[in-house]
C-alpha cells in the first residue's frame, strides 16, 4: 500500500494487482461503500479516493485470532489521511440495523471462501445491498459445468485452515441469485490457457506451489450481484 509518495509498504501482497479486476467506475461520487473484511484497509481508502463515503468492517483480521491485528488499519488511515469509518463486526452478524443501513456498492473480496456457511453470509451481504455486490473469490472444480463446490475440511487449500469452499462459476453464480440477487454475472475469470500458462511460468521459476491439476481447476474470479 502507498501511503505517501514514495512510501510503499512492502506486505505480502500486492491488491493493486486486483483492483482492475473489480470492473469498478473511476468515480463513486455520492456514493457509499461498505467494504467487508477491509483487513489493512487497501480496498476502503482507494473507494474514498474515488469519491465514495466508506465503511470498512472486518473481524478476524482485527482482532489478533487471524493474520494480524486492526493496527494496520489504523496506521494507514492516518497516514493517507482518511475519513474512513470502522466497524468491528463479524461478517455473519451484518445487517441494516448493525450497520446503519444499506450501501449502494458492497465489497466481499477474499472473504467468501473463509467463512464456513457461505450461504449465509451471501444472505447477509445481500441484506445491505441496495445496488451493487462485487465478489472476489476463490473458485475451484473449473473443469465441472454443473454447480459444484470444493470442500477443505482441513488444510487443502494454501495450507491454511480458514480455507473451508471453493465453489465453481455455475455455483456461484446460483448462490448468489438464491441469495436475493438479480442480475449476476462474472466479470472477470482466466481462461484455462491462460491457467495453464501461468502454472508453467511459476513452474519455470519455482515459485509455484500447486500441481497442473489443481493449477487448472482453480483459480481467483470476481462477480456482480446487483440487487
Amino acid at each position: 500500500m502507498e501511503l505517501a509518495p514514495g512510501v510503499r509498504t512492502p506486505g505480502i501482497y500486492d491488491p493493486s494487482r486486483t483492483l482492475p479486476r473489480l470492473g469498478l467506475p473511476a468515480r463513486l461520487d455520492g456514493l457509499s461503500v461498505l467494504d467487508v473484511g477491509a483487513w489493512d484497509g487497501f480496498y476502503s481508502f482507494e473507494m474514498e479516493r474515488r469519491g465514495a463515503s466508506v465503511l470498512a468492517t472486518d473481524s478476524y483480521c482485527w482482532d489478533g485470532g487471524g493474520w494480524g491485528t486492526k493496527a494496520g488499519f489504523d496506521l494507514a488511515r492516518e497516514a493517507v489521511s482518511s475519513q474512513v469509518r470502522d466497524q468491528w463486526i463479524d461478517p455473519l452478524d451484518l445487517s441494516p440495523e448493525a450497520v446503519g443501513g444499506t450501501f449502494d456498492v458492497v465489497l466481499l473480496l477474499g472473504v467468501l471462501y473463509h467463512i464456513r456457511h457461505p450461504m449465509l453470509l451471501l444472505e447477509r451481504v445481500r441484506s445491505v445491498t441496495s445496488g451493487l455486490l462485487v465478489l472476489e473469490t476463490e473458485v475451484g472444480m473449473l473443469l465441472t459445468r454443473r454447480p459444484a463446490a470444493e470442500f477443505f475440511p482441513n488444510t487443502e487449500l494454501n495450507a491454511d485452515g480458514s480455507n473451508w469452499w471453493a465453489p465453481n462459476v455455475a455455483a456461484t453464480l446460483g448462490m448468489l441469485r438464491s441469495s436475493g440477487f438479480s442480475e449476476v454475472d462474472c466479470v472477470w475469470r482466466r481462461g484455462l490457457p491462460l491457467r495453464a500458462a501461468k502454472w508453467a511460468a511459476r513452474m519455470f521459476a519455482k515459485e509455484h506451489r500447486l500441481s497442473l491439476t489443481k493449477a487448472l481447476t482453480t483459480d481467483r474470479f470476481v462477480f456482480h450481484a446487483r440487487v
